[in-house]
């Protein structure tokens, strides 16, 4: 896709319980385009979602709920203790997930700029090649442990080890062009959030202007 047919793309990131929906809730809010990567993931794994019978075919049933949908705790015990598992898992749904996300994105051509939320955006550099701009949802560790065992249920060791197979925060702040600090408030997300919403909307002009 070349800028004429879609808009200025901020690629929106950051480990689990870092706050990236929080995030992708206000850009959302202040008008900007949406296409959340992890979605589509859970559109295309729903009941006669369009990955269902792949999955079917490549882990079996004992993998699919009893309505039909990807039983996700099944299939994340599976993937986090078979590496293979993971992989076959993804070359199932990274293409689907690729596809509709660039349908979407196509779509939006008139929006002042969309946020691509995407959580592995580090380790994807399909994804890191449709963004103009990426932004990352940062706190430190401890307290993305700390969020993610209080809201999830979880224990403190499997949100680590969830991490552990995460891009490292240094390696997701190495790649931000605009870092936002989520150790505060959620009215602290919001004002840096409402900043950028600012810079983006001129940087996504001046894009449609030059195209």
């Amino acid at each position: 896709m070349t800028s004429r047919n879609r808009p200025f793309v901020v690629g929106l990131t950051g480990g689990i319980g870092s706050g990236k929906s929080a995030a992708a809730a206000r850009f959302a809010a202040l008008g900007a385009a949406l296409v959340d990567t992890d979605q589509i993931a859970h559109q295309l794994t729903a009941p006669h979602g369009a990955a269902i019978d792949a999955l079917r075919a490549e882990f079996g049933d004992e993998v699919i709920a009893a309505d039909g949908a990807l039983d996700r705790a099944a299939m994340r015990a599976l993937a986090f203790s078979d590496p293979a598992a993971r992989q076959r898992l993804e070359a199932i749904l990274h293409p689907l997930i690729r596809a509709e996300s660039d349908a979407q994105i196509g779509a939006a051509h008139a929006a002042p700029y969309l946020v691509l939320v995407v959580p592995l955006l580090f380790e994807s550099g399909t994804y890191r090649a449709r963004c103009d701009r990426i932004a990352v949802v940062d706190i430190p560790e401890a307290l993305q442990i700390e969020r993610v065992v209080r809201r999830s249920g979880l224990s403190a060791e499997q949100v680590a080890s969830i991490m552990a197979a995460q891009a490292t925060r240094e390696q997701r702040r190495s790649i931000a062009d605009d870092l936002i600090d989520n150790s505060g408030d959620l009215a602290a997300l919001h004002t840096q959030v409402d900043a950028l919403d600012c810079r983006y909307r001129a940087q996504g002009s001046s894009v449609a202007r030059h195209s």
